[in-house]
């Protein structure tokens, strides 16, 4: 069954004819905040090679300029003037921040992530960018404030991201939204995360990349599963575990 709305499946019919000849332009900068974001949080490699790709990354200006642009509130007018080259996928393109937020609620599943802050862990970044990937309904820093964005490349414009200053907060948050809590970490007792039923109505709690889930928020977790390994290393990058245990409840529900 279809979740599309008839403006959206219009905006992807127009964007399809557009698209394939855009493909390929090098683009001025656009909406100026978030491309400069863009490109500040991506562009690191100075082969020359892989900057040329980057400069061809998205579309030009909407061809034939003003009096062909589509109507509709989704669209931003700055992109169709001057271009998109925005991390976001073609279905999108030309849309403004607010319209495709909107309409990501839309479709929304019901489990939430959680990430415990406690090391300013790189990792958050890459974990709130897979929840953006698997349409998580939100993402929920436990700790400390302010986290490392960089690794989100930009998609954290696009998630509902709050934060709880401890543990306790965030347990009652879930406690109130019908949320049942579920660590990801490989402890003593966890079980495999193949083999777990996983709720629909859940939250992924996540822990620091050095120190795993607290201790207060293990105890705050119904079950603690673990993903099951078969080489001589004793744990993964949290930022990969987070992605297997989305795609996890992913391959479940969806």
């Amino acid at each position: 069954m279809s979740c599309t709305t008839p403006s959206r499946n219009k905006g992807k019919q127009l964007i399809s004819k557009k698209m394939q000849g855009l493909q390929q332009e090098t683009l001025e900068p656009s909406s100026q905040s978030e491309t400069d974001s863009t490109a500040k949080g991506t562009v690191e490699n100075t082969n020359p090679a892989c900057v040329d790709d980057f400069e061809r990354v998205g579309v030009g200006p909407w061809p034939g300029g003003r009096e062909h642009w589509p109507k509709g509130d989704q669209w931003d007018t700055t992109l169709l003037a001057e271009g998109d080259r925005r991390n976001v996928t073609d279905e999108y393109r030309y849309w403004s921040r607010e319209a495709i937020k909107k309409d990501l609620d839309r479709t929304r599943f019901s489990y939430h992530v959680a990430i415990e802050n406690l090391d300013h862990d790189f990792n958050i970044g890459s974990i709130v960018r897979t929840a953006n990937a698997f349409a998580a309904r939100a993402c929920h820093i436990v700790g400390r404030r302010r986290w490392n964005r960089r690794g989100a490349m930009v998609t954290d414009r696009y998630q509902h991201v709050d934060h709880f200053y401890t543990p306790e907060q965030f347990v009652e948050y879930a406690h109130n939204n019908n949320l049942v809590i579920i660590g990801i970490d490989n402890v003593e007792g966890s079980l495999p995360l193949e083999h777990y039923e996983l709720p629909q109505q859940c939250v992924l709690v996540f822990g620091s990349e050095a120190r795993g889930l607290s201790q207060e928020m293990r105890d705050a977790c119904k079950d603690i599963c673990h993903i099951t390994q078969y080489g001589s290393t004793r744990s993964i990058n949290v930022g990969h575990a987070a992605a297997i245990a989305m795609w996890a409840w992913v391959l479940r529900h969806a």
